[in-house]
């Protein structure tokens, strides 16, 4: 059964959905199966691998209103292995019409049991808030990867995020855990991005990847024709950097199942 994977930060802006893609992307090139599921209503993890908004596709918010199967929503990308459960502007009212749900909080948990066991990994794209989506992407999830931006406010969002997790944890899945903290948009020039990588390091006990992603203008350009970077430009920095990471995150987990 696959390893569920909730990438999260309630700080926007830090790379989570570029994470997301290229990681994603990268694990499936090293022949595992990967699901993506897009649970963010702006569906920028879609229109990054080539999905624009389509009311006439299934979405995510079909499947958890009960419209859909995940079965009938799943699209393929261009990434031999990668799928997409795509999202769409939609997900916006799931906040609203999911309230006066019986077990709100377990629906996504429940559409993608019926396909857990197709997949090595599934990683969820949550959004940068905590509402219901995100409080279902938490109790879906195995763990949660962090990607941290290299600035000092990013140290001051991790502390909440983990008490996010904590009480997701307390209250409603008592198996979850941080899979661990991944530093993204850095900068090797500024001091500050130094700075933080170090204080963190030394003083969390969280699992810290060593790989760092870098700034790389082709990680940005690359979701403008829908692709990951790797097929984008598989020489570029930017590509080496999310292999490397996703080599790391495999060997990492099959270390971890091995205990």
């Amino acid at each position: 059964m696959g390893k569920i994977i909730a990438v999260a930060n309630q700080k926007g802006g830090v790379g989570k959905t570029t994470t997301v893609i290229n990681l994603a992307a990268s694990i499936a090139i090293l022949n595992n199966k990967v699901l993506i599921v897009d649970a963010d209503p702006q569906a920028n993890a879609s229109s990054g691998l080539g999905f624009k908004d389509n009311q006439e596709v299934h979405s995510l918010y079909d499947c958890m209103m009960g419209d859909a199967e995940a079965t009938q929503a799943i699209l393929k990308t261009e990434v031999e292995n990668l799928d997409i459960l795509p999202s769409s502007i939609d997900l916006v009212g799931a906040e609203i019409e999911l309230i006066d749900k019986p077990k709100r909080e377990f629906i996504m948990k429940k559409v993608l049991a019926k396909v857990q066991d197709q997949y090595d990994y599934i990683f969820i794209d949550c959004q940068p808030s905590l509402g219901i989506i995100t409080v279902n992407a938490l109790t879906a999830a195995d763990s949660v990867l962090i990607p941290i931006q290299c600035e000092i406010y990013s140290i001051e969002g991790l502390s909440k995020l983990k008490n996010t997790i904590n009480m997701v944890a307390e209250a409603l899945n008592p198996k979850l855990v941080v899979e661990g903290i991944v530093f993204s948009m850095f900068d090797k020039r500024l001091r500050l991005a130094n700075m933080v990588i170090n204080e963190l390091r030394a003083s969390l006990s969280d699992n810290i990847f060593d790989t760092v992603i870098h700034r790389n203008s082709k990680v940005g350009e690359a979701p403008s024709v829908g692709q990951p970077v790797i097929l984008y430009d598989v020489a570029c920095k930017g590509s080496k950097n999310f292999l490397n990471l996703a080599n790391e995150f495999i060997m990492y987990n099959n270390a971890q199942a091995a205990v």
